[in-house]
Order: structure tokens, then C-alpha cells, then sequence
């Protein structure tokens, strides 16, 4: 007697018809018929009356069919309870990211731990800074790559890069014609685009104290959720938007991106962790940053 047996038995107790439970397994019928056969001469006696229509259990198929259906119910709940084991040990890795950072050397980053760790499950999830932060402490996500700095006793946190910011301007505008580098005064009058609007504080924050700490005031300030609503509305001569410099890469049509004469117009990139997380995998991670900077000649941590 063995599982797939019961399996059978079970399947023409309930259909009553042996061609149903048959189409319902999805074999052929004569097979079917031979296994409960063999059931039957193992058990020593008829589990089905043959004689009524539609088919009915004997008192020895009406015993089996219930020690069977709990056989077959706990090697389910076996089979279950081996895959959530086997699931939850599958090492897994989350990584939470702000959307500018993509245009950096994140991506690299990532490829080369997945041909490092190609075992690892790898969770890539785009959130802001504050979102990481809570992310981090539900264990949510492992690591995240954010640009605001924040004093929180339980996480840990290690400043990669100060990355330079650029303006992004119109085609059309008047400024675009420039090839050297633009100072804010020079960007007084028109709309700044900034983003993202919420959670706050963001990046837009960091954007607007570096108009204020310099004493320029936008003409307007236009918030928007995200990066490529902002570059959206620059393409459509709403306005302008600092970005990090990484975000050139990203070519748009009627979009020009031009330096900032600004020695101070930067945006760390900072890399969140839980504070003594002993995961081998964070300082694998780190140490790919620092060999990706080192390949393009980029200080770490300044």
C-alpha cells in the first residue's frame, strides 16, 4: 500500500464513478481500475460495491477512505512544513535604494555581489531615506543607499560618496548655451523643480538650504514626487532641478544638464545598516563599493 494507491482510492471514492476520477488524476482509466484492484487484494476485501450505481464504499472502503484521507492530509502538511524549512533557510538579502542612485554605480554594485553570491536571494525595493530607516528596523530590508543623514541610535550609518550636483535645464534656455559651470544667482528667476515631495525631509530639502544658505531665492518652487516627473517638467519648460551628477547618464530629450560653480553643491550617498548586524554579506557589500571606487578613481567616504 502506498500513497499514490490511496491517492487513487481516494479520488473514485469521492467522484463514485472510476472514468470520472480517472479524468480527474488525469490517467487513463484501466490503470486506475489495476491499482484499486491491487489495493483491494492487498486489503483482503472489496472496497467498493460494483453492483450500485452510482458506486458506493463497503464498510472496509468506508474505514479506509477515512484513515486514508488523514494519511494523505498529514503527508501534505509534511511536504508543506519541509518546503517552509527549506524556504526559510535560503539566505535572502534586501536592499532598499533611492531611485537616483541607479544612475550611480548601485547597479554595478549589485551585479557583482549577485556573481559573488548567486545563492543569495537579492530583494531590490526602491524607497526614501526615512522609508529605509523603518525598512531596516523591521527587518524588512539588510542594507539601504539613501542621501540624508540622520541620528538614530540603531542604525548604522557609513557616508560612501559626496557626489557633485548639476543643474538641469530646458533646451531652450538661456543658460543651456553655457559649457562652463552656472552659479545658483544665475538661476534666480526661474521655477525649481524639486522632489521628492514626501516623506520629508529629502533631497528637495538638501536643494532648497543650498539656495537659502547662499541667499538666492527661485522665482517659484514647483514639488514633485519623484525624479522623472521633475526632469518631465524640465523638458517641458516648467522650470529647473538640481540633480546629482550621476543623473547626466540619463539622457532626456530637450534636457541639458550643466555643472554647479558651487564647491559645497553636493549630495552624500550614505549606506544604512543595523547597528552590529553581524551578516557577512553587508561587509561583502562594502567592500564592493570600495573596489568599484577604486576602479574609477573615486574617494571613498569623502
Amino acid at each position: 500500500m502506498d500513497s499514490r494507491q490511496l491517492r487513487y482510492f481516494v479520488a473514485v471514492a469521492r467522484e463514485r464513478n472510476f472514468t470520472r476520477a480517472a479524468e480527474t488524476l488525469r490517467i487513463a482509466q484501466p490503470p486506475l481500475s489495476r491499482a484499486i484492484q491491487q489495493l483491494e487484494e492487498e486489503c483482503g476485501l472489496p472496497l467498493f460495491d460494483r453492483a450500485s450505481r452510482p458506486l458506493s464504499l463497503t464498510d472496509a472502503g468506508k474505514l479506509l477512505f477515512e484513515q486514508a484521507v488523514q494519511v494523505l492530509d498529514r503527508m501534505e502538511e509534511m511536504r508543506a512544513m519541509v518546503a517552509r524549512l527549506r524556504e526559510a533557510e535560503r539566505q535572502r538579502l534586501g536592499v532598499g535604494f533611492v531611485a537616483s542612485t541607479l544612475y550611480g554605480y548601485l547597479p554595478e554594485v549589485i551585479r557583482r555581489y549577485r556573481a559573488v553570491r548567486p545563492d543569495v536571494e537579492l530583494s531590490l525595493q526602491e524607497m526614501t531615506t526615512i522609508e529605509q530607516l523603518a525598512a531596516l528596523k523591521e527587518g524588512r530590508i539588510d542594507v539601504g543607499f539613501g542621501r540624508i543623514s540622520f541620528n538614530d541610535a540603531a542604525i548604522e550609518r557609513t557616508l560612501l560618496r559626496n557626489e557633485k550636483l548639476c543643474v538641469a535645464l530646458p533646451l531652450t534656455h538661456p543658460l543651456s548655451s553655457r559649457t562652463g559651470a552656472l552659479g545658483l544667482a544665475e538661476l534666480a528667476g526661474d521655477t525649481l523643480v524639486v522632489y521628492p515631495r514626501l516623506p520629508r525631509p529629502s533631497f528637495a530639502d538638501q536643494v532648497l538650504a543650498l539656495f537659502r544658505d547662499r541667499d538666492v531665492t527661485p522665482a517659484a518652487v514647483q514639488e514633485v514626487r519623484e525624479l522623472q516627473t521633475a526632469l518631465g517638467l524640465v523638458a517641458a519648460e516648467t522650470g529647473i532641478c538640481i540633480v546629482p551628477g550621476s543623473v547626466e547618464r540619463l539622457r532626456r530629450d530637450n534636457v541639458v544638464y550643466r555643472p554647479l560653480d558651487e564647491p559645497d553643491a553636493v549630495s552624500p550617498i550614505i549606506m544604512s545598516t543595523r547597528r552590529g548586524d553581524p551578516s557577512p554579506e553587508i561587509d561583502l557589500i562594502l567592500r564592493l563599493v570600495k573596489e568599484m571606487y577604486r576602479k574609477e578613481r573615486i574617494e571613498f567616504g569623502v
